[in-house]
């Protein structure tokens, strides 16, 4: 099967770039192994309940993903009240952190430690911050980060926080600090079509597709397929065959597809071991250097109207295994079909194949319903049926190895131009959904023409968080700034 582009996978990096594509009337077809489009953005189904794995808010800075979100979904495109929570020690503390009501809920003696902890933390900041622990220690101290960070953090990773590189912790909670909190506690941010000054952390509203994430990826490959692009399913690939100069063909699903240009999403270490001829030494040894986190989702279906009015809690109780709560009918009352029913998403995060991954979905059921009960959300009697999801490669892990890797990818990209990475964990960059899709559409403007380096998207620490509102202009500009890369000439 020959096409112009060929995508691997139908997630939100994917049909983005099918999108895109689209627009300029160029074919494109995308592989996926699964049977359902949206990736880890998906919306699942079980008896008429929906579930958004993960929970995937819809807020950005990147103003060309923001009109997309609205022309391809429109009125379904709701707006929705923002509430999460942190559960400790048999307590709800808001998230973000109010420092007045963390420190009441505290307790006078531990609030006084905290006190003192955070100054010592300003007067003797941990130097050099190259870990988590570090970075978040010197903004808040240590023992608010041993409170509110580090449990979550590892249940979450499944690693020391000191293994983590501090590069996650900027990007993720960049803009968060005691000043930051007080500040926001004293003035709150206003919900402005003005998002240049606003941290994304501390957002009291956000958009969601009527009936979950998966909505929009459903769309998205509706819109693609009318345009003539086509979205093939069940197609986990097998080769990618490449000589030095391009890739030339994919395999997947038992099918070949030929092309002239080629965009992966898949996981990096997948994509090096599925290069054929293999490619050379250096490459090899990388794929050792990607590691990623799974996690499964125990969904209980639960008799009750109004259970809790958060969207997610996490749990940084330590007692427990489960990480996160979410309550779907709080994204949106779409999300289940009897409004005198809740669904509740309860996340565990593992590796694959370990003790967790491999336990019996009856028995996960029932670790759920305890583990429910024991924080005091819901009454066990109140669960009525349940099942479980298990996500793989959920998240690229930041740890020792992983720049060495992409260091070894990278290089090897310039000996095959007509390949292009983009999204998550076709990256391996813990990228939120609009930085993935941005990836994607610069990917798309390249086979058009276009100079853009991918890697320069989310590069800089503070981008998540505070990074700048990105225009069109400033996308030329950017354009106008990176090298050209010669490309062979080829021949039909």
């Amino acid at each position: 099967m020959n096409s112009p582009v060929v995508i691997i996978g139908a997630g939100p990096a994917g049909l983005t770039a099918a999108y895109e594509l689209s627009k300029h009337d160029i074919r494109s077809v995308i592989l996926e192994k699964s049977n359902i489009v949206g990736g880890l953005a998906q919306t699942a189904e079980y008896k008429g309940y929906l579930f958004d794995i993960g929970g995937h808010r819809f807020f950005s800075k990147v103003t060309l993903v923001e009109r997309m979100w609205q022309e391809v979904m429109g009125a379904d495109f709701i707006a929705r009240p923002r509430l999460s929570r942190i559960y400790y020690n048999s307590k709800f503390f808001h998230y973000p952190l109010v420092p007045m009501d963390a420190l009441k809920k505290l307790g006078f003696f531990e609030a006084a430690k905290c006190g003192f902890s955070y100054l010592r933390s300003r007067l003797a900041p941990v130097k050099p911050e190259t870990n988590f622990e570090a970075w978040v220690s010197n903004r808040f101290g240590t023992r608010l980060y041993g409170i509110f960070f580090k449990t979550y953090t590892e249940k979450v990773w499944g690693i020391p926080c000191t293994e983590i590189d501090s590069e996650w912790a900027a990007q993720r909670i960049k803009g968060l600090s005691m000043t930051s909190l007080l500040k926001n506690t004293l003035f709150p941010q206003k919900n402005s079509t003005d998002k240049k000054n606003v941290i994304k952390t501390l957002i009291h509203e956000f958009h969601y597709p009527r009936r979950g994430p998966g909505m929009m990826w459903q769309r998205f490959r509706e819109i693609v397929e009318q345009r003539g692009s086509a979205v093939t399913f069940q197609a986990p690939v097998e080769k990618i065959f490449w000589r030095p100069g391009r890739v030339t063909g994919i395999q997947a699903g038992g099918s070949l597809y030929e092309g002239d240009h080629f965009i992966s999403s898949m996981p990096i270490r997948e994509l090096i071991q599925a290069l054929d001829p293999a490619p050379p030494e250096k490459v090899r040894a990388a794929a050792a250097d990607f590691n990623y986190r799974d996690f499964l989702t125990v969904v209980l279906i639960v008799k009750g109207r109004d259970l809790f009015p958060d969207n997610w809690i996490y749990v940084h109780e330590p007692g427990v295994k489960v990480g996160r709560v979410q309550n779907y009918k709080n994204w949106s009352p779409d999300m289940v079909p009897d409004p005198e029913t809740t669904g509740l998403g309860l996340e565990y995060f593992c590796f694959e194949n370990d003790e967790l991954w491999s336990t019996p979905d009856d028995q996960l059921i029932e670790l759920g319903r305890r583990e429910m009960d024991r924080l005091g959300l819901i009454d066990p009697n109140s669960v009525i049926d349940g099942t479980v999801l298990r996500i793989e490669k959920a998240y690229p892990v930041y740890d020792g190895v992983y720049k060495r890797g992409l260091e070894a990818i990278r290089e090897f990209l310039h000996t095959v131009p007509n390949l292009q990475l983009v999204g998550r964990n076709g990256m391996h960059r813990y990228n939120n959904q609009d930085h993935s899709m941005l990836t994607a559409v610069l990917a798309a403007r390249n086979i058009l023409g276009g100079r853009y380096d991918l890697w320069s998207v989310n590069a800089e620490t503070d981008y998540h968080e505070e990074g700048k509102l990105i225009t069109e202009k400033e996308l030329a500009e950017m354009e106008a700034t990176q090298p050209g890369v010669p490309l062979r000439v080829t021949s039909d």
